[in-house]
């Protein structure tokens, strides 16, 4: 099965395997110990979008006939044929059918999942495989890059080619990054700046770039090697030009912020659940003796 660039390869539990390459090459590698992964639950999306099926593509039968160390006479890699699903199989990254916000604000991450390892929590993965393909931007009255945010999932980001648009500066190919959970993060200051001054028309992004990310509710341990080499000890900076935009609002502003008063809140409250209980044949005397019971 041969993998080329931005394209991904799973390998099932018990597989033997062989990874031989063609001159200089990186790669990314996740491994899971528990369950396997699957197409996520596309809920009302319906039966068509982002990693469809029908891209996914599986190896023929192959063999070879060579004797190979440790196998005494054969090769390890001798299968003739075999019955049922249980493959290998790879996916091209290109294939993936980008579904995102198209009025304002942002759908969440998970929109953009290719593969999960479902965990025995309903809701709760293993690991998601996310990616940030090319894509339009279209949203208006928003902060288009992805949010400054914390969450309870470790997020390993990897970039395949490109360039990050969150951070288009000393995210290299190859390169990794790693917020464990609870860890804020998000744009660096240039990206800041460029999108809060930048005009809300369409736009494209991503444009030869392909981002993705490992996410996880457990927590990564970083190996000695990973803190010791080729690490960014500068990372932490291209948050600190950001400069705070926070302005005390005057009296006025306050007041309106606060809403309805209380007592005009009470009233809004009784009238909708009053019309609610009519509905369904209570007495308007019987309500409203219940809202004695409450605390409002």
């Amino acid at each position: 099965m041969l993998v080329e660039p931005n394209e991904i390869c799973v390998i099932q539990l018990g597989m033997r395997f062989n990874v031989s390459v063609m001159g200089e090459s990186r790669g990314y590698v996740l491994e899971v110990f528990d369950s396997h992964f699957i197409l996520p639950d596309l809920g009302p999306i319906g039966a068509n979008g982002l990693a469809n099926p029908r891209d996914f593509l599986s190896p023929v039968a192959w063999y070879e006939d060579r004797e190979v160390k440790g196998y005494e006479d054969h090769s390890p890699f001798d299968v003739v044929a075999w019955h049922g699903n249980y493959t290998p199989y790879k996916y091209n990254l290109k294939n993936f059918m980008v579904i995102n916000a198209v009025a304002f604000d942002h759908a969440d991450p998970s929109i953009f999942t290719v593969l999960t390892c479902q965990s025995t929590r309903p809701g709760v993965a293993i690991a998601d495989f996310v990616i940030f393909p090319p894509r339009w931007g279209v949203t208006d009255n928003t902060f288009r890059p992805p949010y400054y945010h914390r969450n309870c999932m470790s997020e390993f980001m990897g970039l395949i080619l490109g360039k990050y648009e969150a951070k288009e500066s000393g995210f290299m190919p190859g390169g990794c990054t790693l917020h464990s959970m609870m860890t804020p993060h998000g744009p660096d200051a240039e990206c800041f700046e460029k999108a809060s001054k930048e005009p809300l028309a369409p736009v494209r992004v991503a444009d030869g770039t392909q981002a993705f990310m490992f996410e996880s509710s457990l927590s990564f341990r970083v190996t000695d090697w990973a803190n010791k080499t080729k690490v960014d000890e500068n990372y932490y900076t291209c948050w600190q030009p950001l400069k705070k935009h926070f302005t005390q609002p005057t009296s006025s502003a306050v007041q309106a912020q606060e809403g309805p008063s209380k007592k005009k809140l009470k009233k809004v409250i009784v009238v909708l659940i009053c019309v609610s209980l009519k509905n369904v044949h209570y007495h308007w005397n019987r309500v409203l003796s219940g809202f004695a019971l409450c605390d409002l």
